[in-house]
């Protein structure tokens, strides 16, 4: 079962996945390409969020999809269609001039190991915690949980029209969204 969960910076996706394993500790953890980059080879970003850097992103992650296969258990810390969203949000706003280039560049990528994926896990941004703070651009987080529900859950491209991978959007706390991960996956497979 190969696991991606989805969503804009402070939406809960660590904290879910850290619960997850918790559960499920014969999940391997794929982490966010962004820490991966940046612990394992010493890359750097951008202060400010560009295209290039979400593209160098989505180039890791779809490295990473490519190597597990069907009936590998995994989970992994962001999906193919965070990166296409960033992008989106970031060409909507006005902030990157050249993110239209990088995405288009992008979505054949995406298209190509969207079956790579068993179940995507949308977590809506909520603030069930309170408000974000500045320093994490609400702005931006808005605009990409706008883009990703309508990636995922809108299907906006027709990447999930073979309802493969399951979309599932996972609101509530954390234990109701392990809670409706879990019941998926025993939908999907009779068993955990």
């Amino acid at each position: 079962m190969r696991v991606a969960i989805s969503g804009t910076h402070c939406s809960g996706k660590s904290t879910l996945i850290d619960e997850f394993l918790l559960a499920h500790p014969d999940f391997a953890h794929e982490p966010e390409p962004y820490e991966a980059l940046q612990e394992e080879y010493n890359e750097t970003f951008a202060a400010e969020p560009c295209a290039d850097d979400f593209y160098r992103q989505l180039a890791y992650n779809v490295g990473r999809l490519r190597q597990y296969g069907v009936g590998d258990r995994v989970i992994y810390e962001r999906s193919p269609a965070d990166y296409v969203a960033y992008m989106f949000a970031l060409a909507q706003l006005g902030r990157d001039r050249d993110s239209s280039r990088v995405l288009k560049a992008s979505l054949g990528m995406v298209r190509d190991v969207v079956p790579f994926l068993d179940v995507v896990v949308f977590l809506p941004a909520e603030d069930l915690y309170g408000e974000v703070s500045d320093s994490e651009d609400p702005e931006l987080r808005s605009a990409v949980d706008t883009s990703l529900e309508s990636i995922l859950v809108g299907d906006a491209f027709g990447w999930f029209a073979s309802n493969h991978p399951v979309i599932l959007k996972a609101s509530g706390t954390t234990a109701q969204r392990l809670h409706a991960i879990e019941s998926t996956m025993k939908q999907m497979t009779g068993k955990l």
